[in-house]
């Protein structure tokens, strides 16, 4: 017996006191409405209504009910609602993955974001490399992530990938910041400053082709999981990185130049498990996507004339360069 249809039956019937009218508005024909309201009342074993006069009226049983059978139906509709929301994936726990050079602004747009389109979803941010999401993917333990391409895991859906530009990171001292563009066979001799190829070995091995391809092997590769380890070391000197140029506006005394004569970009999107995924991972795919291209390069500043003196406390606005 499908209780609930028949007490909406029941609760139009019981407002209307008319059967005719009620079978109007439930959009039903009067005879199968009258038999729906015998059965409820053969399976609750009362009378609801007393039709022993010409106006149908409400027993004792009826008035009683009509209260019970209308907070029964606003909670199976609640019900249904909140289960929509979380098909949606409007509600509930999402567990994310972002790369740990992720700008501020960039995870501050994506949680903004997030808060607009699903004010219900508890997102949990997680700072993680693209090796460590793919595991975790799998393992079932993160629902959705962005991961730098290539990725060769396999059971992965991806979202719009975003191509950023890459440029070499040096520093503004350098007599190759001189230049508006940098050819990666002029950095010969030099170390070149990147993620551990564990964090994420299709882009690791990626990178290092295309700079022998256009003429540097890199002297040695020094691993850097942060930003301030990296600018650490392309400070010291003897070394360079090949990141964004979002990278470069955290340290005023790190110039960045485009490569020149090469169209190297790092591919990023959003991934998820392509079986029974997590009903928000395909809007928080978009998101990122829309995010990451809307974040866009900043233009290279331009050389600086002379090199500035040394100064002893840290550079918070370089006029120079």
């Amino acid at each position: 017996m499908d209780l609930l249809r028949h007490l909406r039956h029941f609760v139009v019937v019981a407002h209307e006191l008319h059967f005719g009218r009620a079978a109007e508005l439930l959009g039903m024909a009067q005879p199968p409405l009258s038999q729906s309201i015998q059965r409820l009342e053969r399976e609750l074993t009362v009378e609801l209504f007393d039709r022993s006069r010409r106006q149908v009226r409400l027993t004792t049983a009826g008035e009683l009910l009509l209260g019970e059978a209308e907070e029964l139906l606003a909670g199976a509709g609640r019900l249904r609602s909140l289960m929509g929301q979380i098909r949606a994936g409007e509600l509930g726990v999402l567990r994310a993955g972002v790369p740990p050079e992720t700008p501020a602004v960039t995870l501050r747009a994506l949680l903004d974001g997030l808060t607009t389109r699903a004010p219900g979803l508890d997102v949990e941010l997680h700072e993680l490399t693209t090796a460590e999401q793919a595991r975790m993917l799998g393992e079932r333990t993160l629902d959705v992530g962005l991961v730098h391409h290539p990725v060769t895991a396999d059971g992965l859906r991806f979202g719009a990938p975003v191509d950023v530009p890459l440029g070499v990171l040096l520093p503004r001292t350098s007599p190759l910041a001189r230049g508006r563009a940098v050819a990666l066979a002029s950095l010969a001799g030099l170390d070149l400053v990147a993620a551990p190829r564990a964090t994420a070995p299709g882009w690791h091995d990626h990178l290092l082709t295309v700079c022998r391809q256009h003429g540097w092997r890199p002297a040695r590769v020094r691993p850097a999981r942060n930003p301030e380890f990296l600018f650490g070391l392309v400070l010291a000197g003897g070394a360079v990185a090949v990141e964004p140029a979002t990278v470069a506006r955290r340290e005023p005394r790190i110039a960045w130049r485009p490569i020149d004569g090469v169209s190297l970009v790092r591919r990023t999107s959003a991934a998820w498990p392509d079986r029974s995924a997590h009903p928000a991972a395909s809007m928080f795919g978009q998101l990122a996507a829309e995010v990451l291209a809307d974040a866009g390069p900043v233009a290279s500043a331009p050389a600086p004339t002379s090199v500035p003196a040394a100064r002893p406390w840290p550079v918070l606005f370089d006029t120079t360069g």
